[in-house]
This record gives C-alpha cells, sequence and structure tokens, in this order.
C-alpha cells in the first residue's frame, strides 16, 4: 500500500508541472515585466539620459523610487479586496493593460520632477493586478507538491531583470533617447506578459464539490481578520522585516564600504555583480528545499546565510577578493530566498482563502519598514564615520530572523474540511 502510495504522489506531484508549466511561464514574465522588476531594475540606465534632458539632479531622480514603492505599499493593500470584488484574472488582465499605458505616458514627462514623482507613485496603483501577489498566488492555486520550486522559478523573473534590463534600455536609448526606453518597458507586457495571460491564465480545476458559478476557484484557508491575529503573522513579518532591512541597506551599502577597505572602484563594482547571480541561485535552491523539507527550518537556515556574509566582510581584507565575492554572495542568497519564503510561508500557514489581503499587508510592512533601512545605515555611518556599526546591525538581524523563524514551526492554521 505504502508502495502504491508513494507511486500515485509521484505522478501527482509530477503532474503538477506537466498542468501548470503554462502556468509557472506567465508567472516569470509577469514577474520580470512588473514595475518592480523591470522599472526598478532599469531605472539606473535612464538617471544620465533623465538628468541630460531635464536637468534634474541625481538626487531628485533617485527620490522616484521612493515613491514608486510608495504606491507599491499601497496598492498591495488593495489588491485583495478588488480580487474578491472583480476575480483575479479580470484584475490582472485590466491591470497588464493599464501598465502598458502608464509606460507610454512618461514619454510626455513635464519640465517638473515632480511630475515623475506624481508617475512613479500612481503607476502601481493604477497597475497593481501585475506586482508579484498576482502571480505568486497563481502559482499557488495550481501547485501543491512542487510549489516552491514553481515559486522560485517565477521570482527568479527580478534577477532576471536585473541582468537584462540595463543593457536593454542601454541599446534602446543609444537607438532613440530617454523615451524609446519607456516605449520598450511597455511593449514588454504588451507583446509578451498580456498574450500569454489572455491564453493561459486559468484556473486549475477544483477537487472539491463546492463549486461557484465564477470561474474563481473555490480554495481553503484562513480569513484576512483571523490571520492577522495570529502570533505566526507577526512573527513571520519581524523575521522578514529584519531579513530585508539588511539586504536592502547591504545593497546600497557594499560597494561603498569595499571601497572604504581600500579595493579600487571598478573591483568593487564587480565584486558586486556576483549579487544578481547569487539571488537567482538563491531563489531556486530554496524553493526546492521548500519542498522537501521542514519550511520553517529551510527558511531559518536561509536567513541566517547573511550572517557568514557580514562576518567575511567584517574580517576580509581587500586583497581578499574571494571571500569579499563569497561575502556578497551569502547577502544575494538569501536576498534571492526571501521573496520565495515569505510567499511560501504565508500561503503555507493561510492557506489561499485571503493570500492576497494577507501577503498584501506583509508586503506592505516590508516595504515600508525596510525602506527605511538605506537612511538609517546613512545615519549610522554620519555618526561613527565608519561601517562597522552598520555591519554589527546587519549581523544581529541574520541572527534574530532565523531565531524566531524557528519559533514558528511549520503547521498550518486552518484545518481542511477533508482532515
Amino acid at each position: 500500500m505504502t508502495v502504491l502510495q508513494d507511486s500515485l504522489t509521484r505522478r501527482v506531484s509530477t503532474g503538477e508541472f506537466h498542468r501548470g508549466w503554462r502556468i509557472v511561464v506567465l508567472g516569470l514574465a509577469g514577474v520580470l515585466t512588473s514595475m518592480s522588476a523591470a522599472l526598478l531594475y532599469g531605472f539606473g540606465t535612464l538617471v544620465i539620459p533623465l538628468q541630460d534632458a531635464f536637468g534634474w539632479s541625481r538626487g531628485e531622480l533617485q527620490t522616484s523610487i521612493t515613491f514608486l514603492f510608495a504606491g507599491v505599499a499601497i496598492g498591495s493593500q488593495l489588491l485583495g479586496g478588488l480580487y474578491a470584488r472583480y476575480g483575479l484574472r479580470r484584475v490582472a488582465l485590466v491591470s497588464l493593460v493599464l501598465q502598458v499605458l502608464c509606460y507610454l505616458s512618461l514619454t510626455m514627462l513635464g519640465e517638473s520632477v515632480y511630475w515623475l514623482y506624481l508617475a512613479f507613485f500612481v503607476m502601481p496603483l493604477l497597475a497593481l493586478g501585475t506586482i508579484a501577489i498576482t502571480w505568486t498566488q497563481l502559482v499557488s492555486l495550481w501547485f501543491e507538491r512542487h510549489r516552491g520550486v514553481a515559486l522560485a522559478v517565477i521570482l527568479s523573473g527580478s534577477g532576471l531583470a536585473a541582468m537584462i534590463m540595463p543593457p536593454l534600455l542601454a541599446w534602446s536609448i543609444h537607438l532613440g533617447g530617454w523615451r524609446s526606453a519607456f516605449i520598450l518597458l511597455a511593449a514588454m507586457p504588451l507583446l509578451l506578459t498580456l498574450p500569454m495571460a489572455l491564453a493561459w491564465l486559468k484556473f486549475p480545476a477544483s477537487s472539491t464539490a463546492a463549486e461557484t458559478s465564477r470561474s474563481e476557484p473555490v480554495v481553503e484557508g484562513l480569513r484576512f481578520a483571523a490571520a492577522i491575529r495570529t502570533r505566526v503573522f507577526w512573527g513571520c513579518n519581524l523575521a522578514l522585516i529584519l531579513s530585508v532591512s539588511l539586504i536592502v541597506g547591504m545593497v546600497t551599502t557594499i560597494v561603498p564600504y569595499l571601497q572604504d577597505k581600500g579595493v579600487p572602484s571598478l573591483t568593487a563594482s564587480q565584486i558586486f555583480s556576483s549579487f544578481g547571480i547569487s539571488i537567482i541561485a538563491g531563489r531556486l535552491l530554496v524553493g526546492y528545499l521548500l519542498d522537501r523539507f521542514a519550511p520553517h527550518v529551510i527558511a531559518a537556515a536561509s536567513l541566517c546565510v547573511p550572517a557568514l556574509g557580514c562576518l567575511l566582510f567584517m574580517f576580509s581584507g581587500p586583497e581578499a577578493i574571494g571571500l569579499l565575492v563569497l561575502a556578497t554572495i551569502c547577502i544575494g542568497f538569501s536576498a534571492g530566498a526571501e521573496f520565495d519564503i515569505a510567499a511560501f510561508m504565508i500561503a503555507r500557514y493561510f492557506g489561499l482563502r485571503d493570500y492576497a489581503r494577507i501577503f498584501g499587508l506583509h508586503l506592505g510592512l516590508v516595504t515600508v519598514i525596510s525602506g527605511l533601512a538605506p537612511a538609517l545605515f546613512g545615519h549610522l555611518f554620519t555618526l561613527f564615520g565608519n561601517y562597522s556599526p552598520v555591519l554589527f546591525y546587519c549581523l544581529g538581524c541574520a541572527v534574530i530572523a532565523p531565531l524566531v523563524m524557528l519559533t514558528l514551526g511549520s503547521v498550518p492554521l486552518y484545518r481542511s474540511p477533508s482532515t
């Protein structure tokens, strides 16, 4: 009987990818072309062309990313209510169309930088159905046994964006100026994600008798109000906020820290280039492990990897290039794992009934609080004149976050009707 059950389990789990591979490809395209990936990672290429075109300072241009994050944080709180009223498919399709129009509207920027701030704040609100919550919920509906791997694959879209968007936008700007970059950003969801969504954005057939007249599936899980009253929800938030604040702060700190250690500027940039590759590797490896071992243990192990990176940064000299690369990889590995862990653990603990609202609140909290990390790190540097306090703060986060995660366990907080 056990052999038969194992055989059936393997057949069902293999069938997940056979039935749902289109959803994975769609999710990968959705994350890749989202504003939180394509625009965020490609924006650095646009800074100098916009500065030359409008005379805005680099500081003014960098501030626009703060407005983008604010729009994402607010939009993530609205998404669950829109899903409940209109359905995930309709919200996603309308948002993709609006995303294209938003990018095209950027070709008509005015002379004031405040138009750019307004655009970056409003765009995520109009196209809120294109942020990662949509694609992670869709994948979670299709995958259970291999959910971790499927989520890891689609979330690797952000690492892919970090690799391909700068050269693509640079090529576009070389051919037609800064406006052509926004046209390219609009063309990607128009020609890639939207056609896939029209053809493939569907839901798996429900195995329960609780079918409704809508195409939306009936799913299990805690209600939003019940989820946010649990210790697990806030423990998960604390662990991941500490981890993300570490990562966000280190991203802005690694290159100047290496230069302060005596590493040449070009070499420091080359060392940091290993960050993008380690993001993808971290997501794929952790996604694979989440499916096969106790998820909270894998999550805790992943969140403590930056501790090694911090120690290597502290005790490696400027000539130890290999160790400094390894330290950067440790930080990038956790950066890749964090979003995968968040999407997986929230689906596991609370189910999919109110996934968008629960994950949206988590994403909003993480975005707002961890977004303060660069300012905190800058203040610490100004106060002490070096990055040592920053590294001690990050080391503390890398120790506390996994310990909190270990206390949460891995048992779902909702009970399936069939159990």
